[in-house]
């Protein structure tokens, strides 16, 4: 029978310590690298440090009830969940596999469902620093309009400075999480299950997205130098005007003692 498998990224991070504690007086539970297992009534849910839950056959009434219990350990709340959205059962293939968003697990071993949930969760998180960045992107835009047809950007030296701590928080931020892109550290331990979390980050092609996104995450670094160039060359401006005033008032005062003088 095929069952509802949901991945929702909910925050930048989870107050993981304090979480673990809530579900664990009231659920079993066990903690691996980056991730808690909780086993609920309704079915097995994953919760992933960096702010991600994949629930696995729990059905619409009960995620309800756990990502409303979710809500108190969330870290920098998204405005809006990002979500993926997945069917599963378990077959009699030798390799788990997934095909038009169904999973198929080769086993029933919550060791499997974990390891797919990893590809899952990084998927997920994916799609939340994609739209961060396109999002960057698209609202500095203006930006190399600006300069293509006035020859600068048109902001002030506080706008530009506003705009480049802006820019290097986006930068920050996609770097801070960029390193979650990579092969877990989960499978250094469980290597023999590599191969699940390999089938499904290659059917959601995480690999070329990541690619798509270094990409864009280079468009803003070259956006952030360019502001820095504008705004070292308005500085600069700034102190050859200062410097020309005070070699005019100079000269004028040179010129009126002298004056005063033949008078």
């Amino acid at each position: 029978m095929q069952t509802r498998c949901d991945t929702y990224v909910l925050a930048k991070h989870f107050d993981f310590e304090a979480m673990q504690e809530h579900f664990a007086a009231a659920h079993r539970t066990c903690a691996y690298r980056n991730a808690l297992h909780v086993k609920d009534a309704a079915g097995d849910v994953f919760l992933f440090d960096y702010g991600v839950v994949v629930l696995w056959g729990t059905g619409h009434d009960s995620e309800k009830r756990i990502l409303g219990q979710l809500t108190p350990f969330l870290k920098e709340p998204l405005e809006q969940t990002i979500g993926d959205y997945f069917t599963f059962d378990v077959g009699v293939d030798a390799a788990t596999r997934i095909r038009s968003d169904h999973i198929t697990l080769n086993s029933t071993d919550i060791m499997v469902k974990l390891a797919v949930s990893h590809g899952l969760a990084q998927s997920c998180k994916l799609s939340e620093l994609e739209a961060y960045a396109e999002t960057t992107i698209e609202s500095t835009a203006y930006i190399p309009r600006n300069m293509a047809k006035t020859g600068s950007t048109q902001l002030g030296r506080k706008a530009i400075s506003r705009m480049r701590g802006q820019l290097f928080l986006v930068e920050s931020e996609i770097l801070l999480h960029h390193a979650l892109l990579d092969t877990p550290e989960f499978f250094w331990e469980y290597p023999e299950l590599e191969e699940h979390y390999r089938g499904i980050v290659s059917y959601l092609d995480v690999a070329p997205r990541v690619e798509v996104l270094n990409k864009k995450l280079q468009i803003i670094h070259d956006m952030f130098d360019m502001l820095a160039d504008e705004q070292n060359h308005k500085h600069s401006s700034l102190l050859e005007w200062i410097i020309i005033w005070l070699i005019a008032i100079e000269i004028f005062f040179f010129l009126m003692h002298d004056l005063w003088k033949l008078i």
